[in-house]
């Protein structure tokens, strides 16, 4: 059902936690499975040096959010901006169909705290 590299970022999650200091933080969920994401930024000269997550959820919701951080830390913030959900799950190398709509919420918490970064440094 799951790939291997979707059970390795769920048994391996990396850059789990909060980060104190973070400069923009987003929260996304999906009220008809209760998967809950949020996702932490540290980010410096439009720089993302660092990203945090924490999730209630699924396997598959776990995974993406660890493949997100991944895949964000060391991009701008236009860079990250343009990391879509469908990304995440072609860098897991797919995610089941019935997983799609509520698992994969990792893209939509980044682009948040994104959001959230933008608003309290403009």
């Amino acid at each position: 059902m799951y790939t291997d590299k979707v059970m390795d970022h769920f048994t391996n999650p990396r850059n789990v936690g909060a980060i104190d200091d973070a400069n923009g933080v987003g929260e996304v969920g999906n009220a008809s499975c209760g998967d809950i994401m949020k996702i932490y930024l540290k980010v410096k000269d439009n720089i993302i040096k660092d990203v945090k997550f924490k999730t209630f959820g699924c396997g598959a919701a776990i995974a993406t959010s660890s493949m997100v951080t991944e895949m964000a830390i060391g991009k701008t913030i236009e860079e990250a901006l343009e990391l879509s959900n469908q990304a995440v799950a072609e860098a897991l190398d797919g995610l089941p169909a019935q997983k799609m709509h509520c698992s994969n919420l990792a893209a939509d918490a980044l682009h948040e705290a994104i959001k959230n970064y933008r608003d309290e440094n403009s």
